[in-house]
């Protein structure tokens, strides 16, 4: 911080934080709905963060050299407009748009703002990314970028903040400056903590932190509170604010019931009146510091090379994708890897040994994990955070955000299916292809073998967009050969004749089913077509279309899944209207432990299944 704190500077700065107030009231009450109670708390905050502590280029919000600022507490989103019109970056007039259908001033940031890094308005998801962008600037920029995150304190009751609070302190993140507005008062009714700033304090030294108290209204504290947090080393810091929510509407202060309620035409002419008259200057004159520049090279990115299994190998998919990340990390230096203490299962290891200082582990924090691998991935990076198939549910929330951020995140789920045996249901990832399918404009992937495998991960590093890879637990045999086409959006037809019957559609796991179905229905004089779709979302439909034209209008798709939004719903969404019958093999009931072979065969998915089906159906 280079800006020197004198009397002039923090008269300014209350001009500034007193016009941030007026924007919030104006364009909420415009909008008709907003929450400008929780700007005002914060503006002073916002106002001292942006123009006397952040080093930033007001006209290029996305300067890798920019401090980044986060706000966690989204419902805030009118703040944050504000400040950048005061920055100079938005039109004042631009922010009484807010919340309509024709402009991107949304009632929640969202990155399709280019001073948005990633999309807010769940609350407790905000230090999670901050972590990843300090995480980033910290050990592999290794630049002196600064990140800044606003929490509300309502949302400190969500556990991800402090899955967060404990991995950033794990991190040493010293580049990280946390501020909770603590304005005492939630949605309905006042926060756990209200105003006892000793019991905030408590918590956070408790977790490693570095804690600073401040009256939230006051610049001079705020000022020497960041000088302060940027003088500090080996820890992030805290910065816990008491301030009052509906700070300079005096009818409000402090008032319960008006949480996300915008203020009436005549209230709100009122309110600007009366902060308008504290105003010191028409329009305060305002420096703000700019960023240290770096001259950074193009990195160089090669293509993944042919893997060199034998067709007498027998891989899971798992350990398929684990050395294949290696191989991409060695062609892709952007590749990072996150962890969440699953490494000897997902494999991700291996990439860990070869790649020490792009990995990071995030112990059993699922959440913490996708939020940091979107603030990595808001940075430059390119993520790919690994776990059991089942416990990203425990994430889901943070992935639908993603989702809504367009974040270029790489998921891979493991141990998906009844395949994975005598672990039980609780480990068994059978609803993940339904959950990751949901989000919009997100690719789900589904190899079959080790090959397959190979080639999706480079597909999902190529792709910009959040990718899902499910793979499996149990050794599979090599279907492919090693210099055999995947492509998002595609599949292979393993098995046609010019007189199958129908079609088997399948993907991971049941392929192999599949395949040992159609051998056996060979026999039986009912030739039958097997398409190893694994490529969920998108599919390809035309294959699909191409099959049913030239067999039957039936397919039978089988699956290690639930049945309701997996592949089969998948193939019954494609073909809707086409005048195709999909008939649906999959897990039905809540599963038991077991041998794996044995569950397939209870639950309906086996080869043994398949054929019973198909001659039903022919």
């Amino acid at each position: 911080m280079s800006t020197e704190p004198t009397p002039e500077l923090f008269d300014t700065l209350a001009d500034i934080a007193t016009r941030l107030r007026i924007h919030s009231i104006e364009a909420t009450t415009e909008a008709g709905s907003g929450h400008p109670t929780s700007c005002c708390s914060a503006a002073d905050i916002v106002a001292t963060l942006f123009f006397s502590v952040m080093r930033f280029d007001p006209s290029n919000p996305r300067d890798r050299d920019n401090d980044r600022f986060i706000l966690s507490k989204g419902h805030a989103a009118p703040l944050l407009y504000a400040v950048w019109a005061e920055a100079g970056f938005l039109k004042p007039e631009e922010l009484l748009r807010l919340r309509t259908f024709e402009s991107d001033l949304e009632g929640h940031p969202t990155p399709r703002l280019p001073f948005v890094d990633v999309a807010t308005g769940s609350l407790g998801q905000g230090l999670s990314a901050g972590m990843g962008m300090a995480l980033h600037a910290k050990y592999l920029d290794q630049s002196d970028v600064r990140i800044y995150v606003l929490l509300g304190d309502g949302e400190s009751a969500e556990g991800s903040v402090w899955e967060a609070a404990e991995l950033s302190r794990y991190y040493r993140l010293d580049n990280l400056c946390a501020v909770i507005d603590i304005n005492r008062l939630g949605q309905s009714d006042p926060t756990i903590l209200q105003h006892d700033l000793d019991a905030y304090r408590a918590r956070w030294q408790g977790f490693g932190w570095h804690v600073i108290g401040v009256d939230g209204h006051n610049h001079s504290a705020l000022f020497n509170a960041f000088r302060q947090a940027s003088a500090t080393h080996e820890r992030p810091t805290m910065i816990l604010a008491k301030t009052i929510k509906g700070k300079g509407i005096p009818f409000v202060e402090d008032q319960p019931n008006w949480h996300g309620k915008p203020l009436k035409p005549e209230q709100a002419k009122e309110a600007v009146s009366h902060l308008t008259a504290q105003l010191q200057h028409p329009k305060p004159s305002i420096s703000i510091a700019r960023p240290n520049r770096r001259t950074r090279s193009q990195p160089d990115i090669g293509r993944l090379a042919p893997p060199t299994y034998q067709p007498h190998d027998q891989v899971a998919t798992r350990e398929a994708f684990g050395d294949a990340l290696v191989c991409l990390g060695e062609v892709n230096p952007l590749v990072v890897t996150l962890d969440a203490d699953v490494k000897n299962s997902t494999f991700t290891e291996r990439f860990a040994a070869k790649f020490p200082d792009r990995f990071f582990e995030n112990f059993i924090a699922e959440q913490n994990m996708i939020g940091a691998a979107v603030g990595l991935a808001a940075s430059g990076r390119i993520p790919f955070a690994a776990t059991f198939a089942c416990f990203l549910t425990r994430a889901f929330d943070f992935i639908r955000m993603a989702a809504i951020g367009q974040a270029n995140i790489k998921l891979m789920g493991s141990h998906a299916g009844v395949s994975i045996g005598e672990d039980g249901p609780s480990q068994m990832g059978l609803e993940d292809l339904a959950m990751m399918a949901s989000q919009p404009e997100v690719v789900v992937l589904y190899p079959s073998d080790a090959v397959c495998t190979h080639w999706l991960v480079e597909a999902a590093a190529n792709h910009r967009g959040m990718v899902y890879l499910r793979t499996g637990r149990p050794k599979t045999p090599i279907l492919y050969s090693n210099d055999t086409a995947f492509h998002i959006g595609g599949s292979h037809v393993l098995r046609q004749s010019k007189d199958d019957r129908l079609t088997i559609v399948a993907a991971g796991v049941t392929v192999f089913e599949a395949l040992k179905a159609h051998e056996a229905l060979a026999q039986a004089g009912i030739p039958v077509r097997v398409v190893d779709l694994y490529s969920i979302a998108p599919i390809d439909k035309q294959t699909l279309l191409d099959c049913v034209r030239t067999t039957s209008p039936t397919i039978v798709t089988v699956e290690d899944h639930y049945a309701h939004g997996g592949l089969g719903d998948a193939v019954l969404s494609a073909l809707a209207g086409e005048g195709v019958h999909v008939h649906k093999l999959a897990v039905r009931k809540i599963p038991h432990s077991g041998k794996p072979a044995e569950l397939l065969d209870h639950y309906g998915i086996n080869a043994r299944a398949i054929i019973e089906t198909v001659k039903t159906l022919v």
